[in-house]
């Protein structure tokens, strides 16, 4: 990742500058891994397998292919050739594949652990069709509740990034290839991937936040199956400048084939200064994990407290939920106070992406705060200011709640997370009819979580 113009063709362990500065880089959210098949090494029966592998050898058996006159090991793609050439539908290769998934439930190797613990990365890019990626960030950050933002592109349908990829509120998994399904929206065959190649230069078909990000971030290109010209079309592609020209960011490739192709090498070497190679999909992460982890582990070992880390609320309002209404630029207090109450075991929700337009997402608020058990508004310095904001309307909504609710019944419990008093606050005489409960900066005290405890008990009696 340094300037230094030269491919790197150590085969074991990159230099300690080059492991530096890539850490680096990370730790500033400047780094985008991009995964490919060689990391999804599953447990069978019969030990570990390459996941593409054995997917191969179940569709064909599936497909009622022989495999006998085809390569060894078979690939998906040989598979689906034979197949389509004895007049099968196109069409049945991808649901079965989606059967025979679904029926495996194989767990997330550890290499896909490791890079889900390496919380400075917040997109991660799958060139591979399976959920594992995704199931490995859930598993590692969310004690395996669904919430990482998945999307998959395909020609037909172009997905974008839902924000530019720094202001990225929860993780998010974008299959460039596809994703799993029964329809023939994803990558198994080389024709597959010619049509996908093409699609996604097409000025009218490219997910143009997405490739931003590629472009103006150095790239980790870990256990790609990409063939020479496959691999210098990708590269060229997600830096939309030719190789040659002068440019900040680099990328790695860490594989087990790229370094043996001698004129891929000599090409990168000529025309692309800034790509790195290393052999071995596998070991580049391990080597990765432990140094990322080593650097991230001296306050530990001197026995400081950690931060609580956040996690951010479910997708979908779980049932007895804490509804949190508060303007986006008071997100980080918001934060604090989801741990604290997280700690205790309270549930909450709030919406994180902020979407803030359309009739759907509209009923979905209005629907979260007709059933949720209690609703807290954030009231702060920036609610005084905004006299049109999105966390109006949410606070109108829970006011028309109330209507339908015995006198002295507790359901809106302001908190105030400055200095702002009940008298001066811009918000309903509802709110103001009722104590506020300061929270500085977010941190609840433990009075407060206490009597949302009991208040949340006594529903439930």
């Amino acid at each position: 990742m340094s300037s230094e113009p030269a491919v790197e063709h150590e085969t074991t362990l990159l230099a300690d500058d080059v492991w530096d500065d890539l850490l680096n880089f990370i730790e500033e959210k400047r780094v985008i891994p991009i995964v490919g098949p060689e990391l999804l090494k599953v447990e069978t029966e019969t030990g570990p397998r390459l996941l593409m592998e054995l997917l191969a050898e179940r569709l064909a058996q599936r497909l009622g292919v022989d495999p006998a006159p085809l390569s060894k090991p078979l690939t998906l793609n040989d598979v689906v050739c034979s197949y389509l050439a004895n007049r099968g539908r196109r069409e049945e290769a991808y649901t079965r594949l989606r059967s025979i998934m679904r029926e495996a439930a194989f767990a997330p190797p550890l290499p896909l652990r490791q890079l889900a613990e390496i919380t400075d990365f917040n997109l991660y890019i799958s060139t591979t069709f399976d959920p594992l990626l995704e199931q490995a960030v859930n598993q590692v950050r969310f004690g395996g509740a669904p919430n990482t933002e998945v999307l998959a592109y395909a020609p037909n349908r172009v997905a974008d990034l839902p924000v530019e990829r720094e202001d990225l509120q929860r993780p998010v998994v974008y299959h460039l290839l596809g994703r799993l399904s029964a329809s023939p929206t994803y990558v198994i065959s080389d024709e597959d991937m010619l049509e996908f190649v093409c699609a996604l230069q097409s000025e009218h078909l490219t997910p143009e936040k997405l490739f931003h990000a590629l472009e103006h971030n150095h790239l980790l290109v870990i256990g790609s199956d990409f063939s020479n010209w496959l691999a210098r079309l990708f590269l060229r592609m997600t830096k939309r400048r030719r190789l040659s020209d002068p440019r900040d960011v680099g990328e790695i490739l860490a594989d087990s084939h790229s370094l043996r192709d001698v004129r891929l090498v000599s090409f990168l070497q000529q025309v692309s200064v800034r790509t790195r190679l290393f052999s071995g999909a596998e070991a580049f992460v391990a080597e990765l994990h432990r140094r990322w982890t080593a650097r991230h582990a001296p306050a530990a070992a001197t026995g400081s407290s950690a931060p609580v880390r956040f996690m951010p609320p479910e997708r979908e309002m779980p049932e007895n939920a804490v509804f949190i209404s508060y303007a986006r630029e008071d997100l980080p207090a918001v934060q604090k106070l989801k741990a604290a109450l997280d700690a205790a075991g309270i549930r909450t929700w709030f919406d994180l992406d902020r979407l803030e337009s359309g009739d759907d997402y509209d009923r979905k608020i209005r629907g979260n705060i007709g059933r949720c058990s209690f609703f807290v508004p954030v009231i702060s310095a920036t609610t005084q200011r905004r006299m049109e904001a999105y966390f109006r309307r949410e606070w109108s909504y829970a006011v028309d709640r109330t209507r339908g609710m015995a006198d002295g019944a507790v359901f809106i419990l302001p908190v105030c997370i400055d200095q702002t008093t009940e008298a001066e606050a811009v918000a309903p005489e509802k709110f103001k009819a009722v104590h506020f409960a300061r929270l500085r900066d977010g941190e609840p005290g433990a009075d407060f979580v206490e009597r949302l405890r009991q208040l949340l008990n006594s529903q439930k009696a």
